[in-house]
């Protein structure tokens, strides 16, 4: 299958995800508000949810594809055997690190609460109960992630992308129980214990989701006792690197929950909020980018097909900033318009929109960066080396913390997001000279001219919204006939206005198509 294709099976479940999402986080805003359970919420399921990603998709994903495909050239059972080993062993870590997780709830979520959290007799042993309750989601989804591996290496996307909006549908069904409650705090903190009930339940669903679709591609998954072989050292090896060479955006979510310790109640709101609008064009292109990219990756390297690597390395450049600088662009200039026709009702006050519109903008600074660290990353992990990203991480991320230390007390929770951004993109730009010192991945001029032809046209998109972002303000807090009407007029005016400009440039033509269209093999 093509990378286009790949990219679209993924990116397109993944947009079904984020939809149902953004109906989630709407619902969030509305019933829990901002502040009080709210931020108890949020600081329960960032716990489980950030050590998922950062570990069971991030780490995990980045060193098991690759051995897997190797493995998998010795025949089937060699897959089962490695697959087996690995399992054997993830099993007990997780239930044990879970388990003296749920037993120091308190303690861990007091490193990340804030001080009006911390002091609120009853919110903060409702953020615990829900921790606790919640947690258990981790387990499902490490073993679910295993599974997704499985079928991503047997190039079977579709499953492992659609998985996600079982997390949705079981959070959406536990908010509109809360939505036809009376309004008061007593409806909010139930609601929010049900919302906890949710997520583990809902991880349970999609490993059994994925664990069927592994069953009809006629893959096993045999169980074994825990053993230390040499394979399982292997992937040892590479995954502890891993954990902070593909997970450097959620990392980074872990200092900003330090941060936000000293900032005011809501702040974690704020910046849970917006990064939904962050995470909608990350997830569709970034993730699925690095996911479909890593399997044919590996099998080209293995195979040392150099040119193949670099014309795929190439195509998912271009395809990403092809899709990703217009999402950052229009969302920087709009990101305030979407967060008040959306979520500014009920508990969510103007003030509330108006702080989450100006985060969503510093954190889409880097959105492009954020997606190319998930393009570039897979050339090394392809190769086996987990090291060279931990480095370049690394150095972000002291960036990262040096941003936050200079700005956070000036001007607040903004400053999360545009520390965030400049480290990402020190990260991208050390990747990318890395890999061009060692010959792996070479930056052509026919690539470097599209680009900036991208953002050209990028460019005067941005000049369009701005001017319509003036002419639309009256309308984005209105009636629900003036806020669907300005937010669709202004998605018709980025779009148009884009598209022209990529189609007059030279950037979006059939001859592109075709060439994102060729069949990896």
């Amino acid at each position: 299958m093509s990378l286009l294709k790949n990219v679209g099976t993924i990116g397109g479940l993944t947009a079904v995800s984020r939809v149902f999402g953004f109906v989630r986080d709407i619902l969030l805003a509305r019933v829990l508000g901002a502040g009080g359970v709210a931020d108890a919420w949020q600081l329960a399921f960032q716990l489980p949810n950030l050590f998922r990603r950062l570990f069971a998709e991030g780490a995990f994903a980045s060193a098991f594809v690759p051995l897997f495909n190797r493995h998998s050239t010795e025949g089937e059972s060699a897959a089962q055997r490695f697959a087996s080993e690995v399992l054997a062993i993830l099993l007990p870590i997780l239930v044990l690190f879970g388990a003296l997780i749920m037993i120091g709830m308190p303690w861990v979520l007091w490193l990340f609460a804030n001080a009006d959290l911390r002091a609120d007799p009853v919110n903060y042993p409702l953020a615990v109960t829900m921790g606790r309750i919640a947690f258990p989601y981790l387990l499902f989804m490490s073993l679910a992630t295993l599974t997704a591996a499985v079928l991503n290496s047997l190039s079977r996307f579709a499953a492992a992308a659609a998985a996600p909006i079982l997390l949705n549908i079981c959070l959406i069904a536990a908010l509109a129980w809360g939505a036809m409650q009376p309004d008061g705090e007593i409806a909010r903190q139930l609601t929010g214990f049900f919302l906890a009930v949710a997520v583990s339940v809902s991880g349970f669903l999609q490993l059994l989701w994925l664990g069927y679709w592994m069953r009809r591609a006629g893959f096993r998954i045999p169980l074994a006792r825990p053993r230390l072989t040499a394979r399982v050292k292997e992937m040892g090896v590479l995954i502890v690197p891993a954990v902070i060479g593909a997970g450097v955006y959620q990392i980074s979510r872990f200092i900003d929950l330090a941060f936000i310790r000293g900032l005011p109640d809501g702040s974690l709101t704020y910046i849970a909020m917006a990064d939904r609008w962050n995470q909608l064009p990350l997830g569709i292109i970034g993730i699925a980018l690095g996911t479909a990219i890593l399997p044919a990756l590996s099998r080209f390297i293995a195979r040392e097909e150099d040119e193949e690597a670099q014309r795929l390395q190439s195509n998912a450049v271009e395809l990403a900033m092809l899709l990703t600088v217009p999402a950052a662009v229009a969302l920087f200039f709009t990101g305030s318009a979407f967060v008040r026709v959306f979520m500014q009702s009920g508990a969510f006050t103007m003030e509330d929109a108006a702080i989450t519109g100006t985060v969503v903008s510093g954190l889409v600074l880097g959105l492009p960066a954020y997606v190319l660290v998930k393009v570039l990353t897979p050339n090394f992990f392809a190769r086996k080396d987990t090291r060279t990203p931990v480095i370049t991480a690394a150095l972000s991320l002291t960036v990262t913390v040096a941003v936050n230390l200079a700005l956070v007390p000036r001007i607040g929770v903004v400053a999360l997001a545009i520390a965030g951004s400049v480290g990402a993109w020190v990260n991208t730009l050390l990747l990318f000279g890395l890999l061009s010192r060692r010959g792996h991945f070479t930056m052509t001029g026919r690539v470097l001219g599209r680009i900036a032809r991208i953002l050209l046209a990028a460019a005067i998109m941005g000049a369009a919204l701005w001017y319509a972002m003036q002419w639309g303000d009256p309308y984005f807090s209105g009636s629900t006939f003036e806020r669907m009407g300005s937010i669709t007029a202004l998605i018709a005016i980025g779009c148009v206005t884009y598209g022209i400009c990529a189609m007059a440039f030279g950037v979006l033509d059939k001859a592109t198509i075709l060439r994102l269209m060729r069949r990896q093999t």
